[in-house]
């Protein structure tokens, strides 16, 4: 399955996030399997029109946190480590940022859970 990564400049998200974000969430889901080899920096940098700064800051970030690996012959691999974040912690973390934006704008709880809601549904 092809590499799936998009990146949106109105949801004032930073681009290096989302594409961070996009990619462990496709690691955790197993559309990317270990030993998956990512599109070079160079690469990934022209196909979502980022500098490669960018998309080397996203890489330097996973291979720290153990997401991926590089080898010098395959590039940048996505890694076989055991105990990384599973689903749950990752709705955690993204129902934390939600949270927090939601707050942020003012917006009650029982409204933030509508929304939620009504864009769950929207997907379906």
């Amino acid at each position: 399955m092809p590499l799936k990564v998009v990146v949106d400049t109105d949801l004032g998200i930073a681009p290096w996030r989302q594409v961070r974000d996009q990619l462990i969430r496709s690691i955790t889901t197993g559309a990317l399997a270990p030993g998956t080899r990512l599109p070079s920096i160079r690469q990934l940098a022209r196909d979502l029109a980022l500098a490669s700064g960018t998309v080397a800051r996203v890489y330097r970030e996973l291979e720290e946190n153990g997401w991926v690996y590089t080898a010098r012959a395959k590039g940048t691999v996505v890694a076989d480590i055991a105990g990384r974040p599973g689903k749950a912690a990752l709705l955690r973390a993204a129902a934390d940022d939600y949270a927090r934006a939601a707050r942020e704008l003012g917006v009650d709880p029982g409204a933030a859970l509508a929304a939620a809601a009504a864009a769950l549904e929207s997907l379906q």
